[in-house]
């Protein structure tokens, strides 16, 4: 398995392309990801019992549509908390991509992003959907484009790709996403698009996208809080000539860890480019009882405000993990809790059986000041482990987040 280049049409059969049409101020707001041929779809979307208009038409498409061939997505106008209104303009939207790519409206998800209760500017939207038709593209700097038509707050785009050899044929799968507020770990507030050209069912398709989002999208936090709109959708379009994959077998292993290896690493993106972040904070915890165990007390910490200001701090406040760690609702032995930090600067033990030692403050910090920081809790209790991202909790954040909407 090897990284190349690009993201969303990276893998045979795939098209892109990202325009502006208006919805935000002078930035690319449109997106679409297309397939030549049918592909299977498959997807993961929010938790959250506020469901916008494109997540209700997701779980639609994933759960009755045997295939699938586009995703359009726009950012800006999150298309939720909108009632019958918001479902119409949302149906608008896929029939205009469907009606200019030629294909059936059960063949398209829709995806939004952006301010919350505001309605689609429809018609923007329905002359979007034929001019991205007209310009989409197979090229790396399409997906380029439709990987930054996507973003809110994000400073970046964020895309990965990998090959992997399956059957004798040469396999790839890429994919981007976007999300930098509203970062919880039940998914995040995330719109992420994957393609590949493997042959795999549709029912091995779901399932791999389903556990994956456990250990990827669900194990990173920003600011604790769920979105309205989160959606993952993989499409599979099976033009890379392998056997079709119908067992958990080797073959299916390969693609999973691919899957997993692009989703890692988009999720890793997304963390360390939270809203006003300057550091990437990376929690491993390790032999556990269980691995629930080790996924709640990661999740805890990452998602401690107290940890995360002594991170932008560049503070080695040990006690407030040990602090995460006591109200996550796991039982263990503090007495026996081990807690390092390490970065590009070196590795420190801070905690030893739960007692401070005799660590240098000043290596500490130069630790904490790193782009990218780890902390490690050694539980001594089992050998399960668990990694959680996420940033530090800066000033601009709430800067960023005062004024969104203006």
């Amino acid at each position: 398995m090897k990284k190349i280049d690009g993201g969303v049409t990276a893998a045979k059969g795939f098209k892109a392309g990202g325009i502006y049409v208006g919805i935000k101020k002078k930035r690319k707001d449109m997106a679409l990801v297309y397939s030549e041929v049918p592909a299977k779809g498959a997807g993961t979307f929010t938790t959250n019992v506020v469901k916008a208009a494109p997540v209700k038409w997701g779980i639609k498409i994933t759960k009755e549509s045997p295939f699938v061939q586009a995703v359009i997505l726009n950012s800006g106008v999150a298309n939720a908390c909108t009632g019958k209104e918001g479902e119409i303009n949302n149906q608008r939207m896929a029939e205009a991509m469907a009606n200019a790519l030629n294909i059936s409206v059960a063949s398209v998800y829709t995806a939004s992003t952006g301010v919350i209760g505001k309605q689609l500017p429809i018609d923007l939207i329905e002359r979007g959907c034929v001019l991205l038709a007209e310009e989409m593209a197979d090229t790396i700097e399409a997906g380029n484009l439709a990987a930054e038509a996507i973003m809110t707050t994000d400073t970046y785009p964020k895309q990965y790709a990998v090959s992997f050899t399956i059957d004798g044929k040469e396999v790839k799968l890429g994919g981007m996403a976007k999300g930098s507020g509203m970062i919880h770990p039940n998914m995040a507030t995330m719109l992420g698009v994957i393609t590949t050209d493997l042959s795999i069912s549709k029912e091995l398709l779901q399932e791999a996208i389903s556990e994956n989002v456990k250990h990827t999208f669900n194990m990173i936090s920003v600011d604790r809080d769920t979105s309205t709109n989160d959606s993952l959708i993989i499409m599979a379009n099976g033009m890379a000539g392998n056997k079709e994959i119908t067992e958990k077998n080797e073959d299916y292993q390969k693609f999973y860890e691919a899957l997993n290896m692009v989703t890692r690493e988009l999720s890793k993106m997304m963390a360390a480019d939270g809203e006003g972040a300057t550091k990437l904070l990376e929690v491993e915890v390790i032999n556990a009882r269980s691995k629930n165990d080790a996924i709640i007390l990661s999740k805890s910490i990452i998602t401690s405000n107290l940890v995360k200001t002594a991170v932008y701090g560049s503070d080695a406040n040990w006690g407030r993990i040990l602090c995460a760690m006591g109200y996550s609702g796991v039982d263990f032995d503090p007495d026996v809790v081990d807690l390092y930090i390490e970065s590009e600067a070196g590795k420190l033990k801070l905690v030893e059986d739960g007692m401070a030692t005799d660590y240098s403050e000043d290596l500490a910090s130069k630790i904490l000041s790193a782009k990218e920081v780890k902390a490690t809790a050694d539980m001594k209790a089992g050998s399960d482990s668990a990694t959680a991202w996420g940033c530090d909790l800066t000033y601009d954040y709430v800067k960023i987040n005062a004024d969104y909407r203006s």
